[in-house]
C-alpha cells in the first residue's frame, strides 16, 4: 500500500491561516494532480471551497499543467 501524503493536509493548515499567497506558491510546486485533488475535495469539506478565488484559480490551471503531457524531456 502506498503511503498518503501530508502535503495536502500541510497546504490546507496555510489556506485556513489566510496566507493565500504561500499557498499558491505551494500549489505551483505540487507534487503530483493527485494531492491536488485531494486539497481540493479537503477544501470543500472544510467549507472553503470558493473562498479564495485566487487558490481555486491556481489548483485547477496547475492541475491542467501537471497532467498536461511534457513538451520536452531532457536526455
Amino acid at each position: 500500500m502506498a503511503k498518503q501524503s501530508v502535503w495536502p493536509a500541510k497546504v490546507l493548515a496555510v489556506i485556513k491561516t489566510g496566507n493565500t499567497a504561500a499557498a499558491i506558491g505551494q500549489i505551483k510546486v505540487a507534487p503530483s494532480v493527485k494531492d491536488l485533488r485531494v486539497l481540493q475535495g479537503a477544501m470543500e469539506k472544510a467549507g472553503l471551497g470558493g473562498r479564495w478565488r485566487d487558490v481555486d484559480i491556481a489548483i485547477e490551471e496547475n492541475m491542467a499543467l501537471l497532467a498536461a503531457p511534457r513538451l520536452h524531456r531532457s536526455p
